[in-house]
């Protein structure tokens, strides 16, 4: 019997990577072509949709050009960053850039945060729907977005035919048809589902000033909705041509990317479908997304969702998530005095390893004592979970005149712990609510320090599992594919099958009592930066 294949594209921030995966879940090959972040201002970041599918072409070209018969690659999954593409009615991107008017920029990303003062007012509202995101919409989701380009970009708005989630606009350049993934509506969109109704909520559009959005059967942002894995059509020609594939691929309805690396985290080592609660899932890259499931609905305050089959079919989802964790860890060590004498590659190993020389030098038995007296508090880019607060800034206690590597090396370890130290504030709320997490599972770029997986161990108390397949993203975009190409029962029965097993690092019982005030002085810290807020704000 000739193999079978399936490949999962992932468009992340700063780069389109797509993957060949096998049947079983293997990741045969991988390739990374990188995309434009176009920053015109501060907080304003734009993308190029057009670039992006090319990037996409190219990407699923290289992965597959080993596969000389290409209906053996049986199905085409898709995620993304929730970005939001603004098309013409004609399917041409409309530009949503301010200052330049550039139709090139036709992508408002994930992380822009222009629409501060619409999210602020959709929450003053106090609607409804707004407890399905934790209590208040983001100004990271889609709604203040809209209505800030309502506001600010009239001729923009006036020319759109179509507001798309970067997942769907994938989608649809993959089959020419229009559908909207479950994931991306209900997770930014505010589109309500509670596993027996599903749509919009034209009353809440019309209290914040997008009525005009319920218009036409909900046109422009879409009225054929599927959950994520779901079949939404074969590849049209055109698109098979640009990929590279068989006309025969069928295409996977989309899902946010984070999601789809908590959709293969909650699935490895896991054999039923129960045994997928109660698993905190941490993808970690430029911020970190933290997903868990459960089977009836748990609000959180300030932790997005429950979200009906948003990531596993029938089960609520809970998102938390850092706003900057990879990025910070990076702007940590770029900004530093010593930043040139970092290698240019696995410098978080070199750090790492700086770290156990001075431990051994101070006769301690683990690194992670050396950041007894530095402390920093980690919302650079605001506090996304659980304080819903983008206001939040960043603060660091403990600074001298140093600027030896071994200073960047310590500011580095505070670094990590104070990323640990927000997820324990996140677990804290989820725990607080009802939920009851048992194990945490990381994968991307931050997972691959040894230091990192073990302080999380340590200060959050419970085992971390590692996948042994690394490519969680790319596996749960394959895993769409997969279940879109009925080679599985539904997407449940893919990710279990595909998933693989998980490392486990237990924590080490000698650290609680270090992370316990060290965490501590963490919420003390938090608290402070509000009393400094108050105090100023006075004059």
């Amino acid at each position: 019997m000739a193999d079978i294949y399936y490949v999962g594209v992932d468009v992340g921030t700063n780069s389109v990577r797509a993957a060949l995966v096998r049947h079983s879940g293997t990741v045969v090959v991988t390739h990374t072509v990188p995309i434009t972040v176009y920053n015109p201002k501060p907080d304003f970041y734009e993308q190029d949709s057009e670039e992006i599918w090319k990037a996409a072409s190219q990407a699923v070209k290289a992965v597959t050009c080993g596969i000389e018969d290409k209906s053996q690659i049986h199905g085409l999954g898709f995620d993304a960053t929730c970005s939001l593409v603004v098309l013409d009615k004609d399917l041409r991107p409309v530009t949503i850039c301010p200052v330049t008017g550039d139709d090139r920029f036709n992508i408002v990303m994930w992380m822009d945060h222009r629409a501060k003062e619409q999210a602020d007012f959709i929450n003053s509202q106090e609607h409804y729907v707004l407890k399905y995101v934790g209590g208040k919409v983001s100004l990271e989701m889609q709604t203040p977005k809209l209505l800030w380009l309502k506001k600010n970009m009239k001729n923009t708005w006036a020319r759109a035919g179509h507001f798309i989630d970067l997942p769907d606009f994938l989608t649809l350049k993959a089959t020419g048809q229009f559908s909207r993934s479950l994931c991306s509506l209900v997770c930014k969109w505010t589109y309500t589902s509670d596993g027996r109704t599903q749509g919009w909520d034209s009353g809440f559009f019309k209290t914040i000033g997008l009525e005009d959005l319920a218009d036409d059967d909900s046109h422009k942002i879409g009225k054929t909705v599927m959950a994520p894995g779901t079949n939404c059509g074969k590849i049209s020609a055109t698109a098979a041509l640009e990929l590279g594939l068989s006309d025969s691929t069928f295409v996977a309805t989309s899902i946010i990317d984070a999601h789809a690396g908590g959709l293969a985290l909650v699935a490895a080592g896991a054999k039923t479908k129960q045994d997928l609660i109660g698993r905190l899932g941490l993808i970690c890259g430029t911020s970190t997304c933290h997903m868990c499931v459960s089977v009836d609905p748990i609000f959180v305050p300030g932790v997005w969702g429950p979200y009906y089959s948003a990531m596993i079919p029938g089960c609520w989802l809970a998102e938390g998530g850092q706003s900057s964790t990879g990025g910070l860890v990076d702007h940590i060590i770029k900004t530093h005095p010593a930043a040139n004498d970092c290698p240019d590659e696995n410098v978080y190993e070199w750090l790492e390893g700086i770290l156990e020389a001075m431990a051994k030098k101070h006769q301690l038995n683990s690194p992670t004592f050396l950041a007894k007296n530095l402390h920093l508090y980690p919302d650079f880019h605001g506090n996304r979970s659980p304080l819903a607060d983008p206001s939040m800034v960043g603060m660091i206690c403990g600074l001298t005149l140093a600027s030896s590597m071994q200073d960047l090396a310590l500011l580095y370890l505070a670094t990590l712990q104070a990323l640990v130290y927000g997820t324990r504030q996140i677990i804290e709320q989820l725990t607080a609510s009802g939920h009851n997490i048992t194990s945490v599972l990381m994968c991307g770029g931050l997972s691959n320090s040894s230091l990192f997986i073990h302080t999380h161990a340590d200060a959050l108390g419970v085992p971390v599992l590692i996948p042994e397949e690394q490519q969680s993203v790319l596996l749960g975009a394959s895993m769409l594919a997969a279940a879109a190409s009925g080679d599985y029962a539904d997407l449940t029965a893919a990710a279990i099958a595909m998933a693989g097993e998980a490392q486990v690092y237990e924590p080490q019982k000698d650290m609680q009592r270090y992370h316990n005030q060290k965490y501590a002085v963490f919420k003390k810290m938090q608290r402070d930066q509000k009393e400094y807020k108050h105090i100023m704000s006075e004059i």
